[in-house]
């Protein structure tokens, strides 16, 4: 994080933000119960697992209390600039 931030809702936070660190963890679950029944390592879940493919990163605006990609933040402080 090198760029500044602005809420793109509420357009007036450029300080208090809750960074949130997305941790992906493949499982296979059973379809009756929800129980895990397997817990797979990096990319070894096989041919049928889609790999996880959006963002390491969120944001959330510490004053309004919005949720989005890091990008959307840095585009709105460049915006008003």
């Amino acid at each position: 994080m090198t760029d500044p931030y602005l809420c793109p809702n509420c357009k007036t936070n450029r300080s208090r933000f809750n960074l949130i660190q997305q941790v992906v963890t493949p499982v296979k679950i059973d379809a009756k119960n929800g129980d895990i029944v397997e817990q797979y390592e990096n990319n070894d879940a096989g041919p049928l697992h889609m790999p996880y493919r959006g963002p390491e990163l969120r944001v959330q605006c510490a004053t309004c209390g919005l949720i989005e990609e890091e990008r959307m933040f840095i585009k709105r402080a460049q915006q008003q600039q």
